[in-house]
């Protein structure tokens, strides 16, 4: 049997580079996105009702390579360091038979901007352009599981480093986000503190300069011991 979908929306997020994206939703609650839902679902009786709803998940397409690049029976999780391998059903890797992936975030409800219908969620660890395949609510009683098992993820990771950053980086951030409607300084520093790197940088200790993407901006950062110095914010 063969299925065809088309997406119902588009998402609107930080994330306009694989590197930095969080590696599971709500570690960082300064991202904020906006769901840009497609003709003809960007209507809002669609909603009617969801804004008692506090989170909603996102069934979504893991686009990009992950399309064409097949799959494999085995992966390595970051979480394991990027060294054990487990089966890929026991794993959220985007490379999977059909690469598709479920996330919980947080639902601020609609906006319209022109003619566009947006929903406005927080803590979504999607890329920027990835298509939304469908939104349902979240439901407590049935989807929050209290004595639940994760396996090898069965704790929220802590935070990795501290984050400071330099009076230039200090300086660029506010002349790029003079309001803050962007969070930048927050959003800088969940996304680093949880450390993006791969996990198998730990190999490469010699390794201390490295720079991420969020919105159209390049991110420079330096690791000196459990503290990272942001020392640039600015545009790519």
């Amino acid at each position: 049997m063969r299925f065809e979908f088309e997406p119902i929306g588009l998402c609107r997020s930080p994330y306009t580079d694989k590197f930095g994206i969080p590696r599971q939703p709500r570690l960082v609650t300064a991202a904020e996105a906006r769901i840009e839902l497609l003709p003809p679902y960007d209507r809002e009786e669609a909603f009617a009702g969801l804004e008692g709803f506090s989170h909603v998940w996102l069934v979504f397409v893991f686009h990009q390579d992950c399309l064409q690049a097949g799959w494999r029976a085995q992966v390595r999780p970051p979480r394991l360091g990027g060294r054990d391998k487990v089966g890929v059903f026991a794993s959220r890797s985007p490379y999977r038979p059909n690469p598709i992936g479920i996330s919980a975030v947080a639902q601020h409800g609609l906006e319209r901007q022109g003619k566009r219908l947006m929903l406005r969620v927080a803590g979504a660890d999607l890329l920027d352009g990835t298509p939304i395949l469908d939104i349902k609510p979240y439901v407590p009683y049935a989807d929050a599981i209290t004595d639940a098992v994760g396996g090898f993820a069965n704790t929220r990771p802590e935070a990795r480093f501290r984050v400071d950053f330099s009076e230039q980086a200090h300086r660029q951030m506010n002349e790029q986000d003079v309001d803050n409607r962007l969070r930048l300084r927050d959003l800088i520093e969940q996304v680093i503190a949880q450390d993006p790197r791969p996990g198998y940088m730990d190999r490469y200790p010699e390794r201390r300069e490295f720079a991420l993407q969020l919105y159209d901006l390049e991110i420079q950062w330096r690791i000196d011991a459990e503290r990272v110095l942001v020392t640039s914010v600015r545009p790519r």
